[in-house]
């Protein structure tokens, strides 16, 4: 193996982490909940509280990479997350793990976009970046399915605190491994105390209001003095972060790298495709364990054909960009993850895996290989090595926002719908509002081919 590719294996492990921490604690909720004593309204905050962080400050820790280094703020960032999941693991309220799980995601936010700026410097543009970023994105979201077996493994056997004790040892390996090979890198464009932190305050406040308002609108009412206020606050600081970056002399966003039609569109299209995929997860993990009543590692088993699709079609999908260019990928893999999410809208009280959960388990990840390896070359082909660490940053920001919002949108309308079917019974309203949350997953991908249609513009082949 070349330093090259030793150097994206280790990288690859440390985004591993940060992806596996989004899902492995999904099949470990029942456990958390009566182990920690949380409230029903307050149990997806485990998984929220990391997610709203973590998009949160991605900007901020894509751009400290360009500035302060990316070798230096990836190493940063793993100490951080190796600890701080050392700490949760020994959570012992509700509170404590909540906190320490939105520190959690704020390490992640130094790591993530730190460890693909390096994939995108190391990997000069061509048919090799490609093959490394096929590899990539089979880890970005193959890594949540994974998580789910993980999970369930950890869960079942060792308890749920095990799922946040395996990032030690690991974290310490990787952190050792890349303090010896990753080449030091400077800073490339200004002083690191010229860094746009007014900028990042403006930014991560304004997601993070979103967030939070669609997460807890089902419970404020989506018309509440309360729901509508903080939605225009959220509206206010993105205005005025968008007039800062373009009075500032050195943004923590320079607003000219949205004149790439295909950065802008592949962040677009990035969002509401996450924003399905990681709710519509959310959804078919708790069906598996509350409906069908599977324990935590079949739970985990029933997604293992997942990242094995995902890993096949992606690395295979990578080679085809070059030949036949983005556009086709991106029109035909969301279409065929529409098809597989609105399988997952029949779902009945009385399910059968092998004939209601398999099928589209086996659809959607054809549809993502399909999908995510073209959008992550569009939102970085292109892009100098002084912009690597914001490309980065921009991409995972769209990634892991989406997620965010999806979960708490689904949680809402499935737990709206839920709701207002209680005199049906407890089962059979609980199934109707995660169908009617699956149909929202299916709206959320369809807008997201429209845009990559409208926005997404065809890779020339080469001649």
């Amino acid at each position: 193996m070349n330093k090259k590719w030793k150097i994206f294996t280790f990288v690859a492990i440390a985004q591993f982490m940060v992806v596996l921490d989004s899902s492995i604690t999904n099949v470990a909720l029942p456990e958390i909940k009566q182990s920690l004593h949380f409230s029903t309204n307050t149990l997806q905050w485990v998984i929220t509280a990391y997610a709203l962080t973590f998009g949160g400050f991605l900007l901020f820790g894509g751009r400290a990479a360009d500035l302060f280094g990316r070798r230096k703020t990836l190493l940063l960032g793993m100490s951080g997350f190796t600890l701080i999941s050392l700490f949760i693991g020994l959570s012992q309220s509700s509170f404590m793990i909540i906190a320490l799980r939105a520190l959690q995601g704020l390490s992640a936010a130094f790591m993530s976009p730190s460890a693909l700026s390096i994939v995108l410097t190391t990997f000069p543009e061509g048919n090799e970046r490609n093959r490394a970023l096929g590899f990539w994105t089979t880890i970005a979201t193959g890594g949540a399915a994974v998580g789910l077996l993980l999970g369930g493994t950890l869960t079942q056997y060792l308890g749920w605190r095990w799922n946040f004790f395996i990032n030690v040892p690991i974290g310490i390996f990787v952190i050792t491994m890349l303090s010896r090979i990753l080449p030091q890198h400077e800073q490339e464009e200004v002083n690191p105390s010229q860094l746009d932190l007014p900028g990042a305050a403006l930014v991560t406040a304004s997601i993070i209001s979103l967030v939070y308002v669609v997460s807890e609108g089902a419970i404020w009412g989506w018309l509440s003095l309360q729901t509508i206020g903080l939605f225009i606050l959220s509206l206010v600081l993105l205005v005025g972060f968008i007039i800062r970056e373009s009075l500032t002399k050195n943004p923590l966003i320079p607003l000219s790298i949205f004149k790439s039609r295909n950065v802008t569109g592949a962040n677009l299209m990035m969002a509401p495709i996450f924003a399905g995929m990681f709710g519509n997860f959310f959804m078919i993990s708790l069906y598996i364990q509350t409906v069908m009543h599977f324990d935590p590692v079949l739970t985990g088993l029933s997604f293992l054909p997942f990242p094995i699709i995902l890993g096949i079609t992606s690395t295979q999908v990578a080679k085809l960009v070059s030949k036949y260019g983005y556009k086709r990928f991106l029109l035909i893999g969301p279409i065929i993850v529409a098809l597989a999410m609105a399988w997952f809208t029949r779902l009945p009280v009385q399910g059968n895996y092998f004939l209601d959960v398999l099928p589209g388990l086996l659809l959607m990840p054809f549809g993502l290989g399909m999908t995510f390896t073209p959008i992550v070359l569009a939102a970085t082909s292109g892009v100098p090595g002084n912009r690597a660490g914001l490309a980065s940053g921009l991409i995972n920001t769209s990634q892991q926002m989406g997620g965010a919002l999806g979960l708490s949108i689904l949680s809402s309308v499935a737990a709206t719908v839920t709701a207002n079917n209680s005199s049906l019974g407890k089962l059979t309203a609980t199934v109707i509002g995660y169908q009617h949350a699956f149909s929202v997953a299916v709206i959320l991908i369809i807008f997201a081919t429209v845009l990559g249609t409208i926005l997404i513009v065809e890779k020339k082949r080469p001649s």
